[in-house]
């Protein structure tokens, strides 16, 4: 069952909406934060962090906050913190069979599986329920990945992880800079599309083919069908 939570602002996430959870009598809180949603090129990735109760580690903000070096320094710290965390994907070739909401809440579903412990709960930002049935009880917080301690570790995670499988990827295909840009848009990830067409990795679903891709030979290919996840 999902509800919705709308937590106050702060300017460092807090513990507030899991203490609420456990006040509530649930045990185990994981926050739930997606990373790559809104890209070109590449994966879907959800993470999934469930913290100790007594400790922090300084620093932690929503992963959009932070510098790719800070991301990256804090990344061991928080993974070594966790009492478990894990990151779960869906491909591009999962993006554009499924269609993003099903392959977002794919990701999700990997990423839950890949917990060593089973939550109660789950914590994550918006307004929509990605996480459903993967966690038995959702709570939906508006701007989670900047109020939610949990949320913002678990966007960490995730952001460092796809970020790392993106600078891979660009040694195969340099043109589309994706080193750089990740598979998000930008002037020249748009120019390279325009001068190279779309990579192998790219979402060809996705309404950027009709718009910024000239190559008549290469169609924009909707998704194939809404399959069934669970």
């Amino acid at each position: 069952m999902a509800t919705k939570y709308r937590s106050s602002k702060k300017k460092a996430p807090t513990r507030a909406i899991e203490k609420e959870m456990w006040a509530r009598g649930h045990q185990t809180v994981v926050g739930i934060d997606e990373v790559g949603r809104g890209a070109w090129a590449g994966p879907v990735m959800v993470g999934a962090a469930i913290l100790p109760r007594d400790t922090r580690v300084n620093g932690v903000r929503d992963s959009k906050l932070l510098s790719e070096r800070e991301r990256e320094a804090l990344f061991d710290k928080i993974a070594n913190w966790c009492v478990s965390w894990a990151v779960g994907g869906a491909s591009q070739e999962e993006c554009d069979h499924l269609g993003m909401s099903a392959a977002q809440k794919l990701a999700t579903r990997r990423a839950v599986d890949g917990l060593s412990i089973v939550p109660d709960v789950a914590v994550t930002d918006g307004k929509w329920d990605f996480v459903s049935p993967s966690v038995a009880n959702v709570e939906l917080a508006v701007k989670a990945d900047l109020h939610c301690l949990s949320v913002a570790a678990a966007s960490i995670l995730a952001k460092v992880v796809r970020d790392r499988q993106m600078r891979a990827m660009s040694e195969s295909y340099p043109h589309w800079s994706f080193d750089t840009n990740k598979g998000y848009p930008c002037p020249v990830h748009k120019a390279a599309i325009k001068g190279y067409g779309p990579s192998a990795i790219h979402r060809r679903s996705w309404v950027f083919m009709d718009n910024c891709n000239p190559w008549t030979a290469i169609k924009r290919t909707p998704p194939a069908g809404q399959t069934s996840l669970f």
